[in-house]
């Protein structure tokens, strides 16, 4: 097939081994170790510079062909379309947006095919969208594109949703230098693509999980008999690791700023609290305000001078983004 490619956007012909592997390749390695696991080279390198591993989302790929297969065929599919034709799919998105997890899919589209695709990206990860733009233009066999279709665009309408809710509350934000973080309440297995689809949306990412940072909460608080006790508790066992304490009273917060705090999280202060620690701290720490936030309320927190905004809502509770799949003839 010819390949095809709008100008300043990345252009891919990929096919997939479609049955995953354990080759361990991580994000940033070469090409060639890539190949082990299926994924075009260069696909797998727009991952690994968009901050995902590869295999990761290969190995996501692959578990969401195989749920919707069930260890059998497209039976509809398999009945309608013969299995040498051919089609060109449109992702077009139906509403206005942010747009986050095309790779992604290209991946699932990856696992599926047993011919090479040829791809035509019109759009990169958090570029804004208007309602009937087209997003990624695939070619291959008929069959190929309408088993990948439900499981690509689960992921990328997922994603894409997450980014669109991050994007609005960057917007709110934006008169400010407060950032807008996301938090572990994340689905099971997609945290790193649900991560990744907040930065798309202009988002920042609070910690990937319980090992690489700590977040001393009120039940760590209560166990070790107060909050400096709990801080100090981690940092003698943890010395290398980054540590934040969450408070609720501007009692605590004068506590774990005297013991050295370097990260503080504000739980259901108020603006007034917020500006009241800010002027506690007085530099000596950032601080993260977290509850009662709404994007009515995010630009007068913002002001209060605290440094992020925490919003679980952004990977728990953002609705999708409504994207389609469109097949035509191919040319």
């Amino acid at each position: 097939m010819t390949e095809v490619s709008t100008p300043d956007l990345p252009l891919a012909q990929s096919g997939g081994c479609g049955d995953g592997c354990a080759c361990g390749t991580g994000p940033g390695e070469e090409h060639e170790e890539y190949m082990e696991c299926g994924l075009d080279p260069a696909l797998a390198q727009l991952l690994a510079d968009a901050g995902l591993d590869p295999l990761e989302v290969e190995d996501i790929a692959n578990v969401a062909i195989q749920e919707d297969l069930d260890h059998g065929v497209d039976v509809t599919t398999v009945a309608t379309i013969s299995e040498d034709a051919v089609a060109t799919a449109d992702f077009t998105a139906r509403e206005a947006g942010v747009v986050a997890g095309l790779r992604v899919a290209e991946a699932v589209i990856s696992v599926v095919c047993t011919d090479e695709f040829e791809v035509e990206r019109h759009v990169d990860d958090g570029d804004r969208v208007e309602e009937g733009q087209k997003l990624l233009t695939v070619t291959t066999r008929t069959r190929d594109l309408l088993t990948a279709e439900r499981s690509a665009l689960n992921l990328l309408c997922r994603l894409s949703g997450i980014a669109t809710a991050t994007r609005a509350w960057a917007d709110a934000l934006a008169a400010t230098d407060t950032k807008v973080r996301d938090t572990r309440k994340t689905t099971p297995g997609l945290r790193s693509l649900e991560k990744f689809a907040v930065r798309c949306g202009g988002g920042v990412n609070h910690r990937m999980s319980l090992s690489d940072a700590a977040l001393v909460k009120d039940n760590h608080v209560m166990a070790a008999g107060g909050v400096a006790q709990a801080f100090r508790a981690v940092g003698e066992m943890f010395p290398d690791v980054p540590i934040e304490v969450e408070v609720d009273t501007l009692h605590q917060l004068r506590e774990v700023v005297d013991a050295g705090a370097d990260l503080i999280l504000l739980d259901n202060f108020t603006p007034t609290e917020c500006e009241e620690a800010v002027a506690i701290v007085n530099g000596r720490a950032l601080l993260e305000a977290s509850g009662r936030l709404t994007l009515g309320n995010a630009e007068a927190y913002a002001k209060t001078g605290v440094d992020f905004l925490a919003v679980g809502a952004l990977t728990h509770s953002s609705p999708i983004l409504d994207i389609g799949l469109d097949l035509r003839a191919a040319e």
